[in-house]
């Protein structure tokens, strides 16, 4: 049977258990991890789409979005809690559903990381070409800075940023905690700055009307926005150094959720009061879908004078009400900023490809490692590779759509392991509990659904089609060679020393 293939839940916890991290976080420390993790990305470079897909109504989006997250997140920390090892939803995953349904969160995840890296490239990009044509006054043609889909060629930049990125994952170069702190301190500063000079000059007309395309705009705006809450399992995976997790888990999660949502807020909030946020309409009055050949020509007949044809819509929203040396600060913000989120979700991509190797799902060569810099090198080269071509080709309201179809089906894999796990393994040690998990993990399942079809069709295809190919992979390569599947279980996650366990195999 495919779903019998259980990795032992004991096993991969026995080497975790030799690594007993000192309890030293409480709800505060918990809550400014979660506010750094998520911040930045999704704000700086989705507001002009959301503006697009739901106008005004854009801010009930993020409050929406943000209540997913919250929910899907408490069940994430149980399972992180259970299983402190590398592998995120993958591992938890196989260690609960099986290995056919672990291979397919692992495959999704190629989608959260790799493609949420492009993402984020596209929206450096922006922010990095804007400022050099306004603060040096270098005019840079839009067929070097912008996909096919946005009226160019190939955005060089975006391209550029992904190798360089790469290369740094290659010789081994990780940001220290210090550069981290500071950076997202870079980026509260200058969200605080937008929100301090854009509040007072608010126009409360520019709010009607609030949902110009319904309620049916404001959850495709949430599926998009949903991109902007990604890293909150920041938290969830430091339940094993959390003094109290019981109490302290949820304050930090919700706390942190809370905290962004209201940033989030007023940050659209000053973008629609100022500037306006009506999205742009077809010749026959239909909705112009962002990322469009048709958006990126009306954009051009009226010369990029609307926030949703803006390619770094906060800088813009500046000089727009006269500070233009603000909106210069906060494009040089996001220029130094951004490259170390997508340094992260790159490096995420390549351990979950890393484990998977090593799991024996995927080619032994993914997992080799290079002998003078100590990186998997292999993987590192081919996902920077993919990672360029999506940042040099596509629009960043694509890539966020289609890597938040990954994300949310990885969140409501493991919101569903952990109803099984309380059923199937009643008595093991949860340092956390996920609060009336009848309800909650039901609400985030339905939440993560609720999302998923709110996006594109277009993305919902895409994901289809990835799921397919990765169903392919699976049973032409995967299965036959699975660890698991031959009766050894590697015990790799916290000691790469630890010799095979000999296991009977499940089929």
């Amino acid at each position: 049977m495919i779903f019998g293939r259980i990795k032992p839940l004991d096993a991969i916890l026995a080497t975790a258990e030799k690594k007993s991290l000192h309890r030293s976080l409480g709800a505060f420390q918990l809550t400014m991890l979660g506010v750094g993790a998520v911040i930045g990305t999704g704000i700086f470079v989705l507001t002009a789409e959301a503006a697009q897909k739901a106008g005004p109504g854009m801010m009930l989006s993020f409050v929406i979005a943000g209540f997913v997250c919250a929910v899907a997140a408490l069940c994430y920390s149980e399972m992180a809690s259970m299983v402190p090892v590398s592998g995120s939803a993958y591992t938890y995953s196989y260690a609960v559903m099986g290995e056919l349904i672990a291979w397919m969160v692992g495959w999704a995840l190629i989608l959260e990381y790799a493609v949420a890296a492009g993402a984020v490239s596209v929206g450096w990009s922006g922010y990095v070409v804007g400022l050099l044509e306004h603060a040096l006054g270098i005019d840079i043609p839009n067929m070097l800075v912008r996909g096919p889909f946005d009226g160019g060629l190939v955005n060089l930049p975006a391209m550029g940023i992904a190798l360089l990125v790469t290369w740094l994952l290659v010789i081994g170069t990780r940001e220290s905690a210090m550069v981290n702190a500071v950076l997202v301190v870079i980026k509260v500063a200058a969200l605080t700055l937008f929100i301090v000079l854009a509040l007072p000059v608010m126009n409360m007309e520019q709010f009607s009307p609030f949902a110009p395309l319904g309620f049916g705009g404001i959850g495709a705006a949430a599926a998009s926005i949903f991109f902007a809450y990604v890293g909150f399992d920041a938290v969830s995976t430091a339940a094993e150094e959390t003094k109290n997790p019981q109490r302290n888990m949820p304050i930090g999660l919700i706390g942190s959720l809370t905290i962004c949502t209201i940033f989030y807020l007023l940050v659209a909030a000053g973008v629609v009061g100022t500037v306006g946020s009506q999205p742009l309409m077809g010749p026959a009055g239909e909705a112009l879908a962002p990322g469009s050949k048709a958006l990126a020509d009306q954009c051009a007949a009226i010369g990029d004078q609307a926030v949703v044809c803006s390619k770094e819509a906060l800088a813009w929203t500046m000089r727009e009400i006269g500070w233009p040396q603000i909106g210069n600060l906060i494009g040089l913000a996001a220029g130094l900023a951004l490259p170390s989120v997508i340094l992260m979700m790159m490096f995420g991509q390549t351990r979950i490809f890393f484990v998977m190797s090593r799991d024996g799902l995927l080619p032994a060569v993914f997992s080799k490692v290079h002998p003078k810099f100590h990186t998997p090198h292999v993987i590192t080269i081919i996902t920077g590779v993919f990672v360029a071509l999506f940042a040099a080709f596509f629009p960043v309201g694509i890539l966020a759509d289609i890597s938040n179809s990954g994300t949310l089906f990885a969140f409501a894999a493991v919101s569903i392991a952990v109803l099984v796990l309380r059923r199937t393994d009643p008595t093991r040690k949860r340092p956390f509990r996920t609060p009336a998990i009848a309800i909650t993990a039901p609400v985030a399942i339905l939440g993560c659904i609720y999302l998923f079809f709110k996006l594109g069709i277009e993305t919902k295809l895409m994901f289809v089609a990835w799921a397919v190919v990765g169903l392919i992979v699976y049973f032409a390569y995967s299965r036959s060679r699975s660890h698991v599947g031959r009766g050894t279980v590697e015990v790799h996650e916290a000691d790469p020393d630890a010799p095979p366990q000999p296991v009977p195999p499940i089929d």
